[in-house]
């Protein structure tokens, strides 16, 4: 049986596939606290794809304000679900009936791992890719379908549309995860568009995680397509910009259908079946001054530029970041980096093969965070690599 810290292997890939909260192998949520430690005092942890800066003060008193009068309100069931469906479906321009909660992404991908494959209809997704629904799949024994990407690390449109003919579930992560790179929404509009005619009964589960950091001119939502068709789902989370990954919450916006279907399968998700601090802490989130957001792209991106020219001037390549991480040909086995990473208390992402034994995904914390790292970094791959 599958749980939180099983790997499981793709259908003929050797891709192992792991199981829980996305992008998440620690939990880090200390509540309260604005300043928060990674996974224990003086550890960087560079593993996750997290906000390095929290949720902000808006949210925490948010959350504190949740726990009512003497700590009572969360022994109760509550219906806070109804309010933050209404404040995304405003937040999006669309309707509370084409939104649905779940528990992070996480959930919206299992989700629609169930709905929409079987074992003739399969899960197609990009080599690699975050693995969340091609474990599901495998592990209720649906097929899966995996493509390659490009040279360039992005997802190779022509290959994907030829392995998505006649599949139940496309998992279209945009950004993706691990490699940070992404295909422009002119790029994609068109692949939902071809895909529509080519396999009209395929479901397309676009993942936005990264939606708030991309800094592509090329960028838009793909919400608009998702709502005229019922075969375009698109997944968005708090845990990654909004910074509340320990908090677990997530949405997908749809198409009326298609969404009550995933709400009936969930038992009603998105009204009392979610915690309530993270219910307020959502609606908090999304209701906040966009200048939230803004700041924190900007942020991102400083770091982001600044990791990026430090490999780069070293002659190791990253891939056209658009997220708050980097996947870099650091030329070695990753367990071997990331082992001694360790060590000097910096931890860095598990493998994702068939890249284990040259690429690693590093997230990007602060700036003296990375300042940090990568002055370990610099220790680290002075010495030389062990064969693989």
């Amino acid at each position: 049986m599958l749980t939180r810290r099983t790997f499981v292997q793709t259908v003929g890939t050797g891709v192992a596939a792991y199981i829980g909260a996305r992008g998440r192998e620690n939990s880090i949520w200390a509540a309260f606290e604005p300043a928060l430690e990674a996974v224990e005092p003086g550890i960087i942890c560079l593993s996750s794809n997290e906000n390095p800066g929290g949720p902000g003060q808006v949210v925490l008193d948010a959350i504190q304000e949740a726990f009512g009068p003497r700590g009572a309100r969360p022994g109760r069931y509550d219906n806070t679900g109804s309010a933050l469906i209404e404040a995304i479906a405003k937040k999006n321009g669309v309707k509370a009936d084409n939104v649905v909660l779940g528990c992070g992404s996480t959930q919206i991908l299992r989700s629609c791992t169930h709905l929409f494959t079987a074992k003739d209809k399969a899960l197609v997704g990009t080599i690699p890719t975050y693995e969340e629904c091609a474990g599901y799949a495998e592990q209720m024994g649906h097929p899966v379908r995996p493509v390659a990407l490009d040279a360039s690390f992005k997802i190779d449109l022509n290959k994907f549309a030829d392995a998505s003919k006649g599949a139940g579930l496309v998992f279209y992560c945009n950004p993706n995860n691990p490699t940070a790179t992404y295909v422009g929404a002119r790029a994609t509009r068109e692949f939902l568009a071809q895909l529509a005619k080519d396999s009209p009964d395929t479901y397309v589960l676009v993942d936005e995680a990264y939606y708030d950091y991309v800094t592509d001119p090329d960028h838009d939502t793909h919400i608009p397509v998702a709502i005229d068709n019922p075969h375009v789902i698109v997944a968005r989370t708090f845990s990654k910009a909004y910074g509340m990954a320990g908090l677990r919450m997530g949405y997908a916006v749809g198409h009326a259908d298609t969404i009550k279907k995933m709400r009936e399968w969930d038992a009603g998700s998105g009204t009392s079946s979610l915690n309530v601090l993270a219910m307020q802490a959502g609606l908090a989130a999304i209701q906040q001054d966009p200048s939230f957001i803004t700041a924190e792209r900007a942020r991102n991106k400083e770091v982001r530029d600044f990791t990026m020219k430090w490999f780069t001037d070293r002659g190791m390549q990253p891939t056209d970041s658009q997220a708050n991480f980097m996947f870099v040909n650091i030329g070695r086995p990753v367990k071997e980096f990331r082992d001694a990473c360790a060590k000097q208390k910096v931890k860095v992402a598990r493998d994702f093969p068939p890249f284990e034994k040259t690429h690693c995904r590093i997230s990007y914390g602060t700036m003296d965070e990375m300042k940090k790292a990568v002055a370990v970094f610099g220790e680290v791959l002075a010495k030389k690599a062990t064969a693989a």
